[in-house]
């Protein structure tokens, strides 16, 4: 597995990055082939610790985890980062085998996060990705594994817009750009 480490607000000690390397290799068994991990950490307010996990599959699958140690252990923000993981991989086993082996379409890691500050409306980030061909199935559970809310892509039957999102009261729906 292929690691790229970021650090907000603290400097990385070579002993916490051993440690995640070595946590999150665990993971590698569910890969087929090398997938790229991007490790964020950060220290906000009252020494809370936060580790923000991504992991691109070499088809382009992303799994991401954010959680954080409010009494400032940094290992214990990676172990919860990857035991979210875990339990998301397990979870979706079946689904993600099919997706996994297939040679689907899906969207890859966003370039980047630009920033931009606006005085009416306050846009705080802006991201930007490729919007790939999938089923329907497959945004919901390429959602799912993100841990989103919606999800933007392009359905491959229809070649139009969409996205699927959470409703509140349990399901999934569907918005279609006409």
């Amino acid at each position: 597995m292929k690691f790229t480490f970021t650090c907000k607000k603290i400097s990385l000690n070579d002993s916490i990055k051993e440690y995640a390397e070595k946590k999150i290799s665990k993971l590698d068994r569910f890969f087929a082939q090398e997938a790229d991990a991007f490790v964020t950490f950060a220290v906000e307010k009252k020494n809370r610790c936060v580790v923000e996990l991504t992991i691109r599959a070499a088809n382009g699958t992303l799994f991401r985890a954010q959680t954080e140690d409010p009494d400032g252990d940094m290992r214990g923000a990676i172990d919860a980062a990857v035991s979210f993981i875990d339990r998301r991989i397990r979870k979706n086993k079946t689904r993600l085998a099919k997706n996994l082996r297939a040679e689907a379409l899906t969207p890859t890691v966003p370039a980047e996060f630009d920033v931009a500050e606006d005085v009416e409306f306050n846009v705080v980030r802006t991201k930007s990705f490729a919007v790939e061909p999938m089923s329907i199935d497959e945004a919901i559970l390429q959602m799912n594994l993100l841990d989103h809310n919606f999800y933007l892509f392009r359905n491959k039957d229809t070649e139009k817009i969409c996205v699927v999102y959470q409703r509140n009261n349990g399901g999934y729906g569907l918005i279609v750009a006409e």
